[in-house]
């Protein structure tokens, strides 16, 4: 099926209840109508959902494809888009509406939930910029040879493991927000720190660390200086520290301040080699993948995707 080059496709991730989905939907689609666009939108379910219905935009011809969700939607569009040929990736175009429980990627664009006329107002506009891509490849149980790309951040270790947490405790108790809490409580019965050897640069890490935290882009506040288009990726590898200090490093996260902390140590590079990361959980761009088996590498590729970006 042919489309006209102007038309979008868009794929709308909406968040759990009824009422919820129906009033977000129609915030979205009152802009765009009043602003002329054309397009046609598809609904996911779940993350199957996600990569089967971007394949179907994809090979329907459509150019510009708008992600109306979260890091994770927009990480399994992302993914989705590059299976494809150079030559078809080229042709296209990606946008985010953020609706997701996390907006990271988004809002490092100034992208806001709370404001999505003025986000529609900016991708009509269509500018577009060549932006990078991070990648992992790992081996998986099976022994097979993976990779899989992210826009934002790979998390290994202590945030990767709260990730997991609230994903359990959320299918229990349903809300969010609680899942958030109960999860922080539950995490001084799990084990905070975990024994590593990490080469960065010429570099080598062997020692009990807390988290790593490996972004092309903000990386949730812990990578505040990264961005997707120098062709570098920004760590910031957090040695255990006390209590008192780790009260003081999650206020320092909260208020933009995380480098400043005496336990972070970052820095600046193009490939990161986990050779060991006993017993520590992997999280990519809000979700939480299988961990590896052996040895695994980060790097970043640049200017892989088309983005649309703010006027």
């Amino acid at each position: 099926m042919a489309v006209e080059a102007s038309r979008w496709g868009i794929l709308y991730c909406p968040k759990k209840g009824i009422n919820r989905r129906r009033r977000q939907w129609e915030k979205v689609r009152r802009a765009l109508d009043e602003r002329g666009v054309l397009y046609d939108f598809v609904q996911s379910e779940n993350t199957d959902s996600v990569e089967r219905l971007m394949r179907m935009l994809i090979h329907n011809g459509y150019k510009t494809i708008i992600i109306v969700g979260g890091d994770s939607a927009l990480n399994d569009a992302v993914n989705c888009l590059m299976m494809e040929e150079k030559n078809v990736r080229d042709g296209i175009v990606l946008g985010v509406i953020p609706n997701g429980v996390v907006n990271d990627f988004a809002r490092f664009w100034n992208f806001k939930e709370s404001n999505i006329v003025q986000t529609i107002d900016w991708l009509v506009k269509h500018r577009v910029r060549r932006i990078d891509l991070g990648c992992i490849r790992y081996t998986n149980k099976r022994g097979e040879k993976c990779h899989r790309y992210f826009l934002n951040c790979v998390n290994i270790g202590l945030i990767a493991d709260i990730m997991n947490l609230r994903r359990q405790t959320r299918s229990l108790l349903g809300s969010r927000t609680l899942s958030f809490f109960v999860s922080l409580v539950l995490m001084v019965f799990h084990r905070l720190d975990y024994k590593v050897d990490v080469k960065i640069n010429s570099d080598v890490i062997k020692r009990r660390v807390m988290t790593i935290c490996v972004g092309s882009g903000p990386g949730y506040g812990q990578t505040p200086n990264a961005v997707p288009y120098n062709g570098l990726l920004d760590v910031s590898v957090v040695y255990h520290p006390e209590v008192v200090q780790l009260i003081g490093g999650l206020w320092l996260l909260v208020t933009g301040r995380f480098l400043n902390h005496r336990c972070v140590h970052p820095y600046r590079t193009r490939e990161v080699i986990v050779r060991e990361a006993k017993h520590a959980m992997v999280g990519i761009d809000g979700r939480l993948m299988k961990t590896p088996v052996g040895e695994y590498r980060i790097s970043v590729e640049q200017e892989l995707i088309n983005f649309l970006i703010p006027d």
